[in-house]
């Protein structure tokens, strides 16, 4: 009978649609946002920052403080941010609740309804074997959450820190990865409020950093996800780059001090361009594209599970220091040019035709600011290669149940 067929057929069609769309979703971009860094004289504009991050398709952002003029540049762009408590304002706002109350009011609140904070990140980079900052981070962190709570944005907006490697003991095999005798006291309580209030931990990940200290242990390729081969196997992981080793080891650290299921967020991860062994611009390029198109597939010990990245960093900063290379981890230079491209990830909808700005920032010719077309390049979405097999799956069941339909 028709009737039933067509009750038995709008259902399955129904159901395609939603494998559809699930799959579609779980196809779509990875979060990839890059850090602004400031150290600097000579970059453009704030204003002329946010377009340069809309034109090239880049949805993220982290910056290290509350930098008034990016807030204020950041209105209606839809670019979500990460944004820093710096480490001198760490104590002030561990002793004061008013102090905590009066950094959301002004940094937070006052725009947040027209930008679209993700994390709030009391301090970078602490390490508590020799720097005091860090008995105040987690009071800090506990005040800025309280503040948050207040304006019931809490669970809008997650508090954390950002935390470096080195507060690993141990990290090789992976599976015995375990943090350090001087970093434990310091970790775990923060570890313990993050799995409370569900938010993530951030840590700053550089193979590069791994490479040039051992050089002769490390091959190059194995820092640059470039080897064909696997490199460590330890109990039912193989690990075939650097990257996934040390988040192999991170992972098992967390799992010995309660955050088994802590979710982390990739920070900070670059490769310098200039200045020392194995900075080059090819091996930039090499290590943002694999390193981009790698997080969309998660981990081996999280496999599947997109790794929320962000790489390091938009610009070349002239006044970092003191190693030559913390000058040249920019994608791009000061003017806005792009220093290379990521070219398997591109999405050639933007034209490169010239435009330049006239608030005195520099001008670019190829994708800095605006577009006389309208368009737009996103040098920064990874896409998964299951969206175009989504796709045909349903193509092929639509098809099949028209068949059956119609027999």
């Amino acid at each position: 009978m028709v009737i039933p067929q067509v009750n038995m057929v709008i259902p399955l069609l129904l159901l395609v649609l939603i494998g559809l769309a699930s799959m579609k979703t779980g196809a779509q971009s990875v979060g990839i946002g890059v850090c602004y860094g400031r150290v600097a004289n000579n970059l453009p504009p704030s204003e002329e920052v946010i377009d340069l991050y809309k034109a090239n398709g880049i949805g993220r952002m982290r910056i290290y403080d509350p930098d008034q003029a990016t807030l204020e540049a950041l209105r209606g762009s839809n670019i979500e941010l990460v944004i820093g408590v710096p480490n001198e304002n760490i104590e002030s706002i561990a002793n004061s609740v008013s102090s905590a109350t009066y950094w959301v009011q002004n940094n937070i609140l006052n725009y947040s309804k027209d930008v679209k904070f993700r994390y709030i990140v009391v301090g970078n980079e602490i390490d508590p074997s020799n720097d005091p900052t860090s008995t105040f981070v987690l009071p800090a962190m506990l005040n800025i959450n309280a503040a948050l709570t207040s304006a019931n944005l809490q669970h809008q907006i997650k508090v954390s820190t950002a935390i470096q490697m080195n507060l690993l003991g141990s990290s090789y095999p992976p599976s015995s990865g375990a943090f350090s005798t001087s970093s434990i006291l310091y970790i775990t309580p923060i570890v313990n409020f993050l799995v409370e209030n569900e938010a993530p931990l951030l840590a700053n990940v550089y193979t590069y950093f791994s490479y040039i200290n051992d050089p002769k242990s490390i091959d190059l390729s194995f820092a640059l996800f470039t080897s064909p081969n696997v490199k460590v196997r330890d109990e039912k992981n193989e690990y075939q780059n650097l990257f996934d080793a040390t988040l192999g080891a991170l992972y098992a650290a967390l799992e010995k001090v309660g955050g088994a299921n802590l979710k982390v967020v990739v920070s900070e991860s670059g490769w310098p361009s200039h200045g020392d062994v194995g900075a080059s611009v090819e091996n930039a390029q090499i290590y943002h594209e694999n390193l981009i198109k790698h997080v969309s597939v998660g981990t081996p010990n999280r496999p599947n599970q997109a790794l929320e990245t962000y790489l390091f960093a938009m610009f070349d900063e002239n006044q970092k220091g003191p190693a030559e290379t913390e000058r040249y981890y920019g994608l791009f230079t000061p003017d806005k040019q792009l220093k290379y491209q990521i070219s398997q990830l591109l999405k050639p909808s933007y034209s490169t035709n010239s435009s330049s700005s006239k608030s005195g920032g520099g001008s670019s010719e190829s994708g800095g600011g605006s577009s006389e077309s309208g368009g737009e390049m996103s040098y920064f979405t990874s896409s998964s290669p299951s969206e175009s097999r989504a796709g045909v799956v349903v193509f092929i069941l639509c098809f099949t149940l028209l068949f059956l339909y119609f027999v």
